[in-house]
């Protein structure tokens, strides 16, 4: 029998002699699926490719792995007998199964860091890849931003992409000379088995606060923290912060050993004497960073308290790889990462931060951040995706009228709902605490208003967009990055 039927974890074989059939490619979507794949088919949210087998029959495809009976799929007339179809429990551990096969288990092959929380993954993981760089490791980056390695950017709809997309990624950055992987590990990416067929060497826990609750996501908090929590099943070491909400939860119940990090708490390593340093074209903090008998003096070069955990954990996980500190000091010292508290434009007095806080916690962390530089006004210019839960608007209308000076509510992908009934959620809560705001529904505008309005030491902080590149539609994305916006509008105004 093929090796690749081995692979998968629960089958029975509906159909055809697997020991026969050789796995050439695998494909999951319809629409690119050729002749001589194996085919995946799946139920989704919105579409379920088993209603599609006949159509993959006519492309040539003899070759499937399929959820259900036979007598469930749509082949009337044909004879199985041709057909090799196999049945598993689940497609998308299948997928992950078979795709970590078809690329030969590439994970095992370099140093793996994974890192979940509801915030700070982007930037803890772009800080440790830069320390890992500084150490002489050569590192792939998967998240937010994107899918980075040996010079190359690709673009990524997930912050985990799917599972075949992880393994032949990853197979493509051993092939170009990477020895290292930093990934963000979402929840989804748990809950959807992308993640499957993965030990990380390490797995770093940063914080969790209600999010990602609602349709297409997940059905309640309970579910939430659960699929943060699978991090430490699929570790061989993990980092947790003791200052986070159900961290103590997580360490009683953490299958693998795991080392703390804190700025409040006793820890394994520790953060204190922080400090806010600003200068002429950007914030940061510094610190003083406490392991055992250890004590060495951090410069980081991204703002706010929030911040000082994301270093703190990238830190400690380079301690634990025995990065020489000055290697850790000197990637810290110049950290910067796109649409995290980014400095977009500083003119005429005022800067402009492009952020990707898109929900009340990460919003209120950086308005926090933000008044303690002493603004003359604090401007915030946000809106909110479509499709999602609308617990996240109401939550960011309310910070915004409890910390922001002056709001301009805008769009912010609505997908298939209407701005203006986006805008109007978030209306509902902000009006409650604050007069101080006005809807401007195109976000060009929004910010051209922003900019046209500040004066000598406002700081605004345009958010919720952040590294994305692009603006959704009603299923049409077209570009949109708020930093060349906020520099295009300010070209204009001369």
């Amino acid at each position: 029998m093929e090796e690749w039927v081995k692979s998968l974890k629960n089958y029975t074989v509906l159909s055809g002699d697997p020991e026969k059939e050789e796995l050439k490619a695998i494909s999951y979507d319809s629409r690119t699926a050729k002749a001589g794949d194996l085919f995946l088919c799946m139920k989704g949210t919105k579409l379920d490719s088993h209603d599609r087998i006949l159509e993959l029959i006519h492309k040539g495809i003899r070759i499937f792995v399929v959820e259900k009976e036979l007598s469930e799929l749509s082949l009337e007339g044909m004879d199985t007998r041709e057909l090799c179809i196999v049945k598993v429990e689940n497609g998308r551990a299948a997928l992950a199964s078979l795709s970590a096969f078809f690329f030969h288990y590439p994970a095992k092959e370099m140093l793996m860091i994974g890192i979940t929380g509801t915030k700070g993954k982007t930037t803890t993981a772009g800080m440790v890849r830069s320390i890992l760089e500084e150490g002489g490791y050569k590192t792939g980056l998967i998240g937010t931003t994107g899918i980075e390695y040996a010079g190359l950017h690709v673009e990524s709809r997930n912050t985990t992409p799917e599972s075949y997309t992880l393994q032949e990624t990853f197979r493509k950055m051993k092939e170009a000379g990477c020895n290292a992987v930093v990934m963000e590990a979402s929840s989804q990416g748990f809950k959807m088995h992308r993640t499957d067929e993965i030990l990380f060497d390490y797995g770093i826990f940063t914080n969790i606060e209600e999010d990602h609750i609602g349709e297409n996501e997940h059905k309640d908090f309970q579910e939430y923290k659960y699929y943060k929590s699978r991090i430490f099943t699929q570790s061989k070491i993990g980092l947790i912060n003791m200052d986070a909400n159900f961290a103590d939860e997580f360490w009683q119940n953490a299958p693998c050993p795991c080392y703390s990090f804190a700025l409040d708490r006793e820890a394994d390593f520790q953060a204190k004497n922080i400090e806010n340093l600003r200068r002429d074209d950007f914030i940061g903090t510094s610190f003083s960073f406490l392991h055992g008998k250890e004590k060495e003096s951090i410069f980081n070069h991204l703002p706010g308290r929030y911040n000082v955990y994301n270093a703190l954990a990238a830190i400690s996980v380079a301690s634990l790889l025995h990065v020489p500190m000055e290697k850790i000091k000197s990637a810290l010292s110049k950290i910067k990462v796109n649409g995290r508290m980014e400095v977009a434009l500083q003119k005429d007095g005022y800067t402009v931060i492009v952020d990707y806080a898109h929900n009340a916690m990460g919003m209120k962390n950086l308005l926090e951040t933000l008044r303690t530089y002493d603004p003359k006004r604090l401007v915030v210019v946000f809106g909110c995706g479509g499709n999602r839960s609308k617990e996240r608007r109401y939550g960011m209308g309310e910070v915004a009228g409890e910390m922001a000076d002056f709001t301009i509510l805008t769009a912010d992908n609505s997908r298939y709902e209407k701005t203006e009934d986006i805008i109007s959620d978030i209306e509902s809560t902000l009006v409650k605490k604050t007069k101080n705001y006005i809807a401007i529904p195109d976000r060009r505008e929004a910010i051209s208003y922003a900019l046209q309005h500040a004066v000598r030491g406002d700081l605004i902080a345009v958010i919720g967009k952040g590294h994305e590149e692009y603006n959704e539609v009603n299923g049409e994305f077209t570009r949109f990055v708020d930093r060349e916006v906020i520099r295009e509008e300010a070209a204009k105004l001369g």
